[in-house]
C-alpha cells in the first residue's frame, strides 16, 4: 500500500472546494492510504467527503510536520506561492503534482490558471497529471448529529473584512422573513458570537437564535445539512450549503461567484453587482455594497418558495408550483434577483417606491419583480439602516 500525501492546510470553503480533487485521487490510488494535510478542527468535515483516510494536522504553511518515509505522492492543492512547493519537496516524495513556479524550474507542472474557478483549478491540475477529477462530486455525507428541519440560517460573519455584507443588512433581511413566520437562526464562530447577536438583537429574534460560537465544526454542518436556506457571504457556510444540497442566497464581492460560487443549480442563488474588487480590504467591498437587502430578501423567498417552505403569509406574486416535474420550469418564469439587481443597485437613499416600480416598468420588468418591489415594506425604502426597523 502506498501512500498519498495532500497539502491544503487553509480554511472551511477551501477544503469543500477541493473535495472534487480528492474524490479523484481516491479513485486512482484507491489502494493507498490518503492524508490530508489540513487544520484538526476541519478533520470531522473531511471524514465526511469519504475519501480521506488521515488528516495530519497542519495549521498552515510552514507547519507541516513529516516524520515517516517518503510518501509515494505529494499533491498542492495548497496554493500559487513556492512555500507549499517548498514543503512537500521537504518530505522528498517519489512524485509531486503541483502549478510550477518560476523558483522551482526542476519541479514540472502546469502553469497557475488566472480566472477558474476553484473547483476546476484542482481538477485540471490532476487532469494534467493524468487523473480524472468530476468537479461535480461536491457532495458531503450528512453528519450523525441531528438538528431541527426547516430553519433558515443567516450566517454574517466571514475571515475577510473586504467580503463582510453589513450586519445592519442581514439584520433587515432576518427581521423581513420572521415577520413571514420563518425560523431564523443566526450561526458563526466563537470569534463571530458578538456579530451574531447584534445582527439577531436588530432583527427581533430571541437569543436562542443565536448559535454563532456554540456549535462544533459537525454540528454546524448538521445545522446547514437540514436548514430549509442558508443566507450567507462568500464563505464556507455557503459551500456547505453546496456539499448538502440546500438551498442557498450567497452574497459575493470583491471577489466573483464565477471563481469561487456555488454550482450552477437552481437550489443556489449567487448575488454580486460585477464589481472585481480587493479580497484584502480593510473594509467591505464598495462592489459588495451595491447589494441591497431587498434583493436579498427577493431571493431568499424565491428559494424559501421554490424548494418547499412556506409559513405562509408571503406575497402571491412568490407562490409557484412545487411538483418536481414544473418546478424548473416554474423557477425560470419567477423572480430572479439578479434582475432586480440592475434596478436598485443605482438607487440613492432615501427613495420613493414609485420610482423604484415606475423604472423597473420602465425597464421592461416583469409582473413579479414588480410585485416584488410593490410587496416591500413602505420604509424599506428609507435607506438600509431602516430597513430592520421596517419589519419589526
Amino acid at each position: 500500500m502506498g501512500v498519498t500525501l495532500v497539502l491544503r492546510a487553509l480554511g472551511l470553503g477551501d477544503l469543500l472546494t477541493a473535495v472534487p480533487a480528492l474524490r479523484g485521487l481516491r479513485a486512482a490510488h484507491g489502494d493507498d492510504h490518503l492524508v490530508l494535510a489540513a487544520p484538526r478542527w476541519l478533520a470531522p468535515l473531511a471524514d465526511l467527503a469519504d475519501c480521506v483516510d488521515e488528516v495530519l494536522p497542519t495549521a498552515g504553511l510552514g507547519t507541516l510536520r513529516w516524520d515517516r518515509p517518503p510518501p509515494d505522492l505529494a499533491v498542492n492543492l495548497h496554493g500559487s506561492g513556492p512555500q507549499s512547493i517548498e514543503d512537500l519537496l521537504k518530505v522528498r516524495p517519489a512524485r509531486l503534482i503541483t502549478h510550477r513556479h518560476r523558483d522551482f524550474p526542476e519541479v514540472a507542472g502546469p502553469a497557475w490558471p488566472d480566472g477558474v474557478h476553484e473547483v476546476h483549478r484542482w481538477c485540471r491540475l490532476l487532469e494534467s497529471a493524468g487523473i480524472p477529477a468530476d468537479p461535480t462530486r461536491l457532495e458531503l455525507r450528512r453528519p450523525d448529529v441531528g438538528a431541527p428541519a426547516g430553519r433558515v440560517v443567516v450566517h454574517p460573519g466571514g475571515s475577510s473584512k473586504a467580503r463582510r455584507w453589513p450586519p445592519d443588512r442581514f439584520a433587515a433581511v432576518a427581521a423581513h422573513l420572521r415577520t413571514l413566520g420563518h425560523h431564523v437562526v443566526v450561526t458563526g464562530n466563537a470569534e463571530e458570537a458578538a456579530l451574531a447577536a447584534q445582527v439577531a438583537d436588530a432583527a427581533g429574534l430571541p437569543r436562542r437564535s443565536v448559535l454563532a460560537g456554540a456549535l462544533t465544526v459537525t454540528e454546524l454542518a448538521a445545522v446547514v445539512a437540514h436548514a430549509a436556506l442558508v443566507i450567507s457571504g462568500d464563505t464556507g457556510v455557503g459551500h456547505l450549503a453546496s456539499a448538502f444540497g440546500t438551498p442557498s442566497v450567497v452574497i459575493f464581492g470583491p471577489t466573483p461567484p464565477a471563481w469561487w460560487g456555488p454550482p450552477p443549480e437552481p437550489a443556489h442563488i449567487a448575488l454580486w453587482a460585477g464589481h472585481i474588487g480587493d479580497p484584502h480590504g480593510a473594509e467591505p467591498d464598495p462592489g459588495l455594497l451595491r447589494i441591497q437587502p431587498v434583493q436579498v430578501i427577493v431571493a431568499a423567498i424565491r428559494q424559501l418558495r421554490c424548494f418547499g417552505s412556506d409559513p405562509g403569509g408571503i406575497a402571491p406574486s412568490f407562490h409557484s408550483r412545487t411538483d418536481s416535474t414544473e418546478r424548473g420550469e416554474t423557477m425560470s418564469q419567477k423572480v430572479n434577483p439578479i434582475q432586480v439587481q440592475k434596478y436598485l443597485s443605482g438607487v440613492d437613499y432615501p427613495c420613493d417606491r414609485r420610482d423604484i416600480v415606475r423604472a423597473a416598468r420602465k425597464n421592461g420588468a416583469g409582473a413579479e419583480i414588480v410585485d416584488a418591489l410593490e410587496s416591500m415594506p413602505d420604509r424599506m425604502f428609507d435607506g438600509p439602516n431602516a430597513v430592520s426597523e421596517a419589519v419589526s
